[in-house]
C-alpha cells in the first residue's frame, strides 16, 4: 500500500515536491527544479503556498514510475508489445508468459499513491488557507479543490484497472503516528467514490478553452472536458463488468458533453467559422496525411483533438521512460541504438479480415496513414518485430499514394531533451468509447438504428486516417450484427490508439463484457471461484506469439478473472497485514495457483 511510501518519504513530516507558484507558461511550469521541502503548518499561509502544492501534484504525474505503468500496464501486456529478443529482463519476460510474480517491481503502485497522497495534503490544507489570505477566495478554493478531487479519481481509476481491490483513503499522511494500515476496497466502493468526486469536481473545475486559443494549459491541467471524459470512461468500465445499460447512457451523455464543448471551442475559435471540410462536422479532426505531426511531433503536442496530457519540455522535465521503451535505451552517453520494447508482428502487414474474430493483423488497408506512421519497417511479412514509430519520430510521412515499404528507423532524435507528452484522452478516443456504448446498447441484431451510429463514429475515425481518393473504406453492411460491430469498434481503437496504454483496458472490457458472474461488490480474496475468461480475448492476447508454443502455454494460465490483474507486491504485503493478495499468485520460481 502506500504505507512504504509514506515511512520512507513523508514522516516525519511531509516531504512534497514543489515548484514555482508563478506560472505564466509551460516552461515556468517545468523547468524550475522541484525541491525537496518539508511542508508542515507554518507552510500553508498564502495563495501562491497552495498553487505550488498542486503545481507539485501534477509535476509527480510526470514520474518515470508512472509513465513506465502507463505503458507496461495499458500496453504491453497486450497483444500490441513485445520485448526486445536481446534485451534482457526477467521481470519483463515473466510478465510476458504471465508469470507475474509478488515480487516484480512492475508491481509497485507506490507512484500512483505518492499523487494520491500529494492531492489529499492539498484538499486537508487549503481551506485553512482562506483565513490566512484574502487573496485565496472560495473560488480559488473550489477550483483548486476540484482538481486535486479529478487528479486523485483519475490515480485510483489506474488502481482499479490494475489491481481490482486497493485500499482506498481521503486521509492525507504526513507524519508516522498516524494509522497508515488500509484495507482494501472493492472496485464499487472505489468506482463510485471517484464519480461522487468528479460530479463535485464538474461543478467547479475550470472551463476548457478557459485560458486561450492555444495555451497549453488547456489541456495540460485537468478542465471540465478531462473530468467528463475521465467520468465516461469510469462509466464506460463499471458497465463492462456489470452489464449496466444506464452506465452506458450516462458514458455516452458524459462523452456528448466533451464533443459539444469541443465543437463550440472551434467555432468560436476560427475565423470564418469551421473550416473543416465537411459540412455540419462536429468532430473537425485533422486530415490523415498532418494528424500524426500534430498530434505527437516533438515540436507540436497539445492539438486541438486532445483533452488531457502530460507536459513534457524535454529539459528538467525529459520524457527518458517513453524514450527508453519506445525509441533508445540506455544512458545519454552509452545508448543502444534500439528500445526496449518492439511493435509485434500484427502490425506488420494488411488483412482482410482485421475487423474480424480470427484477425491476425491490425490493419485492413495500406491507404491507412496509420499502418505507415505507427511502426517503422511495415509491408514485410517476414518482420517478427518493427520499432515502434509513433510519438518518437522525428517526421512522419505525409504522402502515401506510391508507398511500398515503410520507412526503417534511424535514431536521428537527439537523445537528450526528450521532449515528448504523453496523450491520457483525446477526442477520437471518446468517440470510439462512444461507438462501443451504443454497440453494447442495441438490443439485438436487428436494431440497426443504435449500430448505424457506432458504425458512423468509426468511420469517421477511420476515414480521417485514410488517402483521400481510397476506395477500400468501411460500408456498414460489412458489419451486419453487434457481435460484428463490437469487433470492429475493438479494431478501430487499436489502430487510432495503439502504444497509447489503452489496449489491455480495451481487451479486459471486451472480456467483462462476456463474463457471468462478476460481482464488483466483492473482492477477488473473498471467494475460492471466478468468472471465466471471453476466449475471445485469450484470442487476441496470444496472436502476438504466434501459433502454438508460448501462445497456448499463456492462454492456458489464464483461466479466471483474478488473471486480469497485478498480484499486490510483495513488499507491501509484509508492511501492511490488512492486505490480501490476489489469490491466484503466490511466491515461487513461476506462478502458480492456489
Amino acid at each position: 500500500m502506500l504505507t512504504k511510501y509514506i515511512k520512507k518519504h513523508l514522516a516525519p513530516c511531509l516531504v512534497c515536491c514543489a515548484i514555482g507558484a508563478t506560472l505564466t507558461s509551460c516552461e515556468d511550469f517545468l523547468t524550475i527544479y522541484p525541491t525537496d521541502r518539508t511542508v508542515g503548518n507554518d507552510f500553508w499561509k498564502t495563495k501562491a503556498d497552495v498553487e505550488e502544492m498542486v503545481n507539485g501534484c501534477y509535476l509527480s504525474m510526470l514520474s518515470g514510475d508512472i509513465q513506465e505503468r502507463a505503458i507496461v500496464w495499458g500496453a504491453y501486456r497486450s497483444d500490441e508489445l513485445v520485448k526486445l529478443t536481446s534485451y534482457s529482463s526477467t521481470s519483463l519476460d515473466n510478465i510476458a508468459a504471465v508469470n507475474l510474480l509478488p515480487s516484480n517491481g512492475y508491481n509497485s503502485w507506490a507512484a500512483f499513491y505518492k499523487v494520491i497522497n500529494n492531492c489529499n495534503v492539498v484538499l486537508n490544507h487549503a481551506p485553512e488557507v482562506m483565513a490566512e489570505d484574502p487573496e485565496f477566495t472560495e473560488g480559488d478554493y473550489q477550483t483548486v479543490r476540484a482538481q486535486m478531487l479529478a487528479l486523485r479519481s483519475l490515480c485510483y481509476f489506474y488502481l482499479v484497472r490494475a489491481f481490482r481491490d486497493v485500499p482506498f483513503t481521503t486521509q492525507s499522511y504526513e507524519d508516522d503516528s498516524q494509522n497508515m494500515l488500509i484495507e482494501q476496497s472493492s472496485p464499487a466502493t472505489v468506482l463510485q467514490s471517484c464519480l461522487d468526486d468528479l460530479a463535485e469536481a464538474e461543478r467547479y473545475i475550470v472551463k476548457s478553452g478557459a485560458y486561450g486559443y492555444g495555451d497549453w494549459r488547456n489541456v495540460g491541467y485537468m478542465t471540465r472536458d478531462a473530468v467528463d471524459a475521465l467520468i465516461a470512461d469510469i462509466y464506460l468500465w463499471r458497465a463492462a463488468m456489470t452489464h449496466s445499460t444506464a452506465d452506458y447512457q450516462q458514458a455516452i451523455t458524459y462523452i456528448d458533453k466533451v464533443i459539444d464543448a469541443k465543437d463550440l471551442f472551434y467555432t468560436q475559435n476560427h475565423t470564418g467559422g469551421v473550416s473543416s471540410t465537411t459540412a455540419g462536422d462536429r468532430y473537425h479532426l485533422a486530415d490523415g496525411s498532418i494528424a500524426f505531426y500534430l498530434l505527437f511531433s516533438t515540436n507540436q503536442g497539445n492539438a486541438e483533438e486532445s483533452i488531457l496530457e502530460w507536459q513534457y519540455n524535454g529539459k528538467n522535465n525529459s520524457n527518458t521512460t517513453l524514450e527508453n521503451y519506445y525509441y533508445q535505451s540506455g544512458t545519454k552517453d552509452d545508448h543502444q541504438t534500439t528500445s526496449i520494447l518492439m511493435a509485434s508482428k500484427i502490425f506488420n502487414t494488411v488483412a482482410e479480415n482485421a475487423n474480424s474474430s480470427q484477425a491476425q493483423k491490425v490493419y485492413l488497408s495500406k491507404n491507412d496513414y496509420r499502418f505507415w506512421n505507427n511502426v517503422y519497417d511495415v509491408n514485410n511479412e517476414e518482420a517478427e518485430q518493427l520499432s515502434v514509430r509513433k510519438m518518437v519520430t522525428t517526421g512522419y510521412i505525409t504522402d502515401i499514394t506510391t508507398r511500398t515499404t515503410g520507412d526503417s528507423k534511424t535514431n536521428t532524435r537527439a537523445f537528450t531533451e526528450f521532449r515528448q507528452n504523453w496523450i491520457v484522452y483525446r477526442l477520437t478516443d471518446l468517440m470510439l468509447m462512444k461507438a462501443e456504448a451504443l454497440t453494447e446498447l442495441a438490443s439485438d441484431n436487428s436494431d440497426k438504428t443504435m449500430l448505424r451510429q457506432a458504425f458512423d463514429l468509426v468511420q469517421t475515425v477511420n476515414k480521417r486516417s485514410m488517402e483521400k481518393t481510397a476506395t477500400d473504406t468501411l460500408k456498414f453492411e460489412d458489419y451486419g450484427t453487434k457481435a460484428d460491430m463490437e469487433l470492429l469498434v475493438l479494431a478501430e481503437r487499436e489502430r487510432e490508439l495503439c502504444f497509447e496504454g489503452k489496449r489491455w483496458f480495451d481487451l479486459m472490457r471486451f472480456s467483462y463484457r462476456h463474463m457471468t458472474g462478476v460481482d464488483i461488490n466483492r473482492k477477488l480474496a473473498d471467494t475460492s471461484s471466478w468468472p471465466q475468461l471471453h476466449a475471445q480475448m485469450l484470442k487476441f492476447i496470444t496472436r502476438k506469439y504466434g501459433e502454438g508454443g508460448e501462445g497456448d502455454a499463456v492462454s492456458y494460465k489464464m483461466k479466471g478473472e483474478p488473471y486480469l490483474y497485478w498480484p499486490i507486491q510483495e513488499s507491501e504485503t509484509k508492511v501492511n497485514r490488512l492486505l490480501k493478495q490476489n489469490p491466484v499468485y503466490i511466491q515461487e520460481k513461476s506462478t502458480s495457483k492456489n
